[in-house]
């Protein structure tokens, strides 16, 4: 019989190892893929920390929650990629780019659509993707957008009060001018909602097309200037602290590499992609800039003064009590 306290559920034990997501795992399983110490596994089954588990008679390597090291990317998205790990067009994706996981798999936190471009966040830890995605965490995103049409005041105080789409009411918590001439304007955005092209659609209500379009901060995480397209950072052990309480979860406990473990890490840094090169982007309006770097969660979300911002590093606003 199988120890209840010291056992998991057999999906969640096969997404954590990286074979796919949950809802995955419970298809194979029902199609009966998936064996258990030799046995055809069922839904609903747990499993123990030493369980033999193969999938279509393929041994699986399986770590044990405390055995995992929780890490999180931050990935800077080019436009042109899509956010699924396979596409039958054969189109690139965001995880072309990211280290090479062996037993684990790398969870995309919310999606950008193609055309779209900026911070993407990655973990292997399940339960941190989930918590930060899940309506109830309330976080905010910020978006630097240029547009083109007719913007007044009347206008913005209808996004920020509230805009019925087809998936229902939908606003701005802050919009706020990132200057710009002739026919194009920047502005930053920020909403605490995910849905698909959820700030495109808030600009085409109002007869306004967005013509570039880019996240520059998730909750207390910004977009490092440094961090070049195509590029990815992973988090310090500190950073990571913030994340987890963003997710309204309780942190890992900080502790140092093991020298095997720092070894790796810093051969995949080594490894990363080169900076996306400019292309298209050149001859296009440039977007203002920052003015300095800062860490990604080096600076709180408070008000600060109209001439230190720039894409990723702007007067923000602390997220309204609700």
């Amino acid at each position: 019989m199988t120890d209840i306290s010291n056992s998991e559920k057999l999906q969640k034990v096969l997404a954590r190892a990286g074979a796919g997501s949950r809802r995955d795992m419970e298809r194979l399983i029902a199609e009966g893929r998936v064996t258990v110490n030799g046995q055809v596994a069922l839904l609903g089954d747990r499993v123990e920390p030493d369980a033999r588990i193969a999938i279509d008679g393929k041994p699986l390597v399986v770590k044990s929650a405390d055995e995992l090291r929780k890490r999180v990317l931050i990935y800077n998205k080019p436009e042109g990629e899509i956010c699924s790990a396979r596409d039958p067009e054969g189109r690139p994706t965001v995880f072309d780019r990211l280290p090479h996981l062996k037993g684990e798999r790398w969870i995309c936190v919310g999606r950008l659509d193609f055309n779209t471009s900026g911070l993407l966040l990655f973990t292997n830890d399940g339960e941190l993707a989930n918590g930060l995605m899940h309506p109830s965490s309330n976080i905010d995103r910020e978006y630097l957008c240029r547009v083109l049409g007719d913007v007044d005041d009347q206008v913005l105080e209808r996004l920020k009060e509230g805009v019925l789409l087809d998936d229902g009411m939908a606003r701005f918590t802050d919009i706020t001018d990132g200057g710009g001439s002739g026919a194009n304007h920047w502005y930053y955005v920020c909403l605490t909602e995910g849905r698909n092209r959820e700030v495109r659609r808030l600009w085409e209500s109002q007869e306004v097309m967005v013509s570039r379009l880019k996240r520059v901060r998730f909750g207390q995480i910004f977009l490092p200037s440094r961090l070049k397209q195509g590029q990815w950072q992973e988090l310090t052990p500190q950073e990571l602290q913030v994340v987890y309480q963003m997710a309204g979860l309780q942190p890992p406990p900080v502790r140092s590499l093991a020298p095997e473990e720092r070894a790796k890490v810093e051969r995949q840094h080594r490894k990363r992609p080169a900076p996306q090169p400019p292309g298209a982007r050149s001859q296009r309006s440039a977007a203002p800039q920052r003015k300095s770097e800062r860490s990604p969660t080096g600076r709180s979300a408070t008000r600060r003064g109209p001439t230190d911002r720039g894409p990723t590093e702007r007067r923000t606003v602390r997220r309204r009590d609700r």
